[in-house]
């Protein structure tokens, strides 16, 4: 298995992140095999050992990066503990949003006896359609494609922000809807977590240039942007 490099120097990587890969084996009891281990893989196919900063849920694809370095791995962690990173994500949601908005909605920390965490999310909704398919007590069934700007990096943070506004995203196991999900599943043939994380952007911090590293669109998506009748070519 290699990844596809979308970025590379002396002090970083970066990796499309195919869903269904754990960025590193859980902290917990459960074990994973070798080769949904994009740590073990990316050391592997670089021939170097690399340095996790950040992580995408598994079912989540898009820009994964990694340090080569512990002193550049200490420097990109700061930037994403100081919200100098800028992520750019785009989901499917369930139902219409408004055409933009502001989420501010503290989010109980993984440690349950520490009081919730602040977090906020910028979304805007890039297209919405209304499909002739009743699910529940619907005759139709509507959807939002969103662009989404997580100003903080709380676990599940878009998932739970947008379940919270009544927004689950599309192919969410955990707080989604299952006839949804069935919906894109079955009935669209559009299977999986329709969650990307598309764009990292930050100051080079050993170099001081600025860097943008993009995703790239897979055939999945491309059957989204059909669905919603947008091109991706827009979006950035």
């Amino acid at each position: 298995m290699s990844f596809r490099i979308l970025y590379q120097d002396d002090s970083f990587v970066a990796i499309e992140k195919p869903a269904g890969f754990h960025v590193h084996p859980p902290e917990d009891a459960h074990r994973i095999s070798r080769s949904v281990n994009c740590l073990y893989l990316v050391k592997k196919q670089l021939e170097t050992y690399v340095y996790p900063v950040h992580r995408l849920d598994r079912a989540t694809s898009g820009v994964l990066l990694f340090a080569l370095r512990s002193d550049s791995a200490k420097r990109l962690c700061h930037l994403f503990q100081e919200q100098k990173i800028k992520k750019t994500y785009f989901c499917v949601t369930r139902g219409w949003t408004e055409e933009s908005g502001m989420i501010h909605y503290p989010l109980p920390s993984e440690n349950e006896s520490s009081e919730p965490l602040v977090a906020t999310t910028a979304y805007q909704r890039i297209g919405q359609i209304e499909l002739p398919h009743a699910v529940g007590r619907y005759p139709t069934a509507r959807y939002s494609l969103l662009q989404v700007e997580p100003h903080s990096g709380r676990r599940h943070q878009i998932r739970r922000h947008l379940n919270h506004l009544s927004h689950p995203l599309i192919g969410d196991t955990l707080y989604g809807n299952g006839d949804h999900n069935r919906l894109f599943r079955d009935q669209l043939k559009i299977p999986g977590l329709l969650l990307k994380a598309y764009c990292l952007e930050f100051v080079h911090p050993e170099r001081g240039d600025p860097v943008r590293i993009i995703s790239r669109w897979s055939g999945l998506w491309h059957s989204v942007f059909d669905l919603f009748g947008v091109c991706p070519r827009g979006m950035q």
